[in-house]
């Protein structure tokens, strides 16, 4: 076990890490931050920032010793210069997590290995026939980057046949997984926590709710069937300890007009979907993975009220800064804001929860407090 008073390093130094820290913090923690590019967010509530490429291994290795232990905020990390360091300090997950979950390839070949229910697919090594992938997959399907996709990014919806010559090009000479189009009633997802003892908490699964392929809300509790939702907990539990996991894993689901629930993305790490725990949870994700991988009693998880969460994006300053005040003045709205400097349209700058007596208020009052927010 290690008690507060040690030091806590994260990899990745963006609002995740930011928000970790903050949690790390209030525990009694010392945190290190090691993040590429600086100053970031998550530096600017550490302890200390390094700055300096993941592959230094050097300073990476500088980095582990003064930690006790190490985590991610972000699962993009190489995997290569985790294995030198792994002899350093504990690190948590284990970078062999994180190599299954970089990839879709890998991870999508260990969700069959493993038998956990997810779309159909079919892989294609780079510089491989795509448009033939595509003709085993069937139309309609997603055709996706192996490698570094989130938000979206690196994947191409492909509907008819007069699509098909144009994905071919568009994915030419790179690894590809080609999913089966799901038509799903909705998303969810669930955060699981697991410590090195085999413990683990699952908090309430979430609703999902994207625009242009980010989320946009997320609702608690979900408004799916009770079996749903106790098959997306269960799927939760099971690939939590299948893969070993030590820390936190999101894992993102589709809820079938069927009611059956298929995986569709792990991330090892705390979850854009999770952070309504911040507002509404008996312990936060991120309270919860500095609970993990430092070996400490799991928190309660128990839902505290409905509650929906919505991403604050840099397009609610294209007419000016943000009508804060306006929102602040709802009396169960929180606003909790990551500390960069430059909005743009699409990046995510904060966020805001609302809690009410129900989901569907929460929702609705949501959706009102996020059209009167642009400035």
């Amino acid at each position: 076990m290690i008690l507060p008073g040690n030091t806590i390093g994260i990899l990745g130094g963006g609002q995740l890490g930011r928000m970790l820290a903050q949690a790390a913090g209030r525990l009694g923690y010392h945190v290190h931050v090691y993040e590429p590019v600086g100053p970031c967010p998550a530096g600017e509530v550490a302890r200390r920032e390094i700055n300096a490429p993941y592959e230094d291994v050097a300073r990476l290795a500088a980095f582990a010793k003064e930690c006790d232990v190490v985590t991610y905020e972000f699962e993009n990390v190489p995997a290569a210069p985790l294995c030198e360091i792994e002899g350093l300090v504990a690190l948590h997950p284990h970078w062999r997590v994180l190599e299954t979950c970089q990839n879709r390839l890998r991870e999508k070949n260990w969700l069959r290995a493993n038998a956990f229910p997810h779309a159909r697919f079919a892989e294609v090594a780079a510089g491989g026939d795509v448009a033939a992938g595509i003709r085993e997959v069937g139309l309609p399907c997603v055709v996706k980057t192996a490698d570094f996709g989130y938000d979206g990014k690196g994947q191409l919806k492909v509907g008819e046949e007069s699509d098909v010559l144009a994905a071919a090009k568009a994915f030419a000479g790179r690894a590809c997984v080609i999913e089966q189009w799901v038509d799903f009633a909705c998303e969810v997802s669930a955060v699981v926590a697991r410590t090195a003892s085999a413990a683990v908490r699952v908090f309430p699964v979430t609703e999902n709710i994207h625009t242009d392929h980010i989320l946009d809300y997320s609702i608690v509790p979900a408004r799916v069937p009770p079996a749903a939702a106790a098959a997306a907990e269960k799927l939760s539990r099971l690939i939590a300890e299948r893969i070993g996991l030590v820390g936190v894993l999101g894992v993102e689901m589709f809820v079938m007009k069927s009611g059956e629930v298929l995986v569709n993305e792990l991330a090892p790490r705390t979850h854009n979907s999770g952070h309504w725990t911040l507002d509404a949870c008996a312990t936060s994700q991120f309270e919860q993975q500095v609970r993990a991988v430092c070996g400490l009693p799991l928190g309660d998880v128990s839902l505290t009220s409905p509650v929906v969460m919505v991403n604050i994006l840099g397009d609610a300053w294209a007419r000016g800064e943000p009508k804060w005040g306006d929102l602040l003045a709802q009396g169960r709205a929180k606003l909790h804001l990551y500390g960069k400097k430059e909005p743009r349209p699409g990046r995510k700058m904060g966020h805001f929860t609302v809690t009410a007596r129900d989901a569907e208020l929460a929702f609705e009052l949501a959706q009102k407090y996020k059209a009167r927010l642009p400035g």
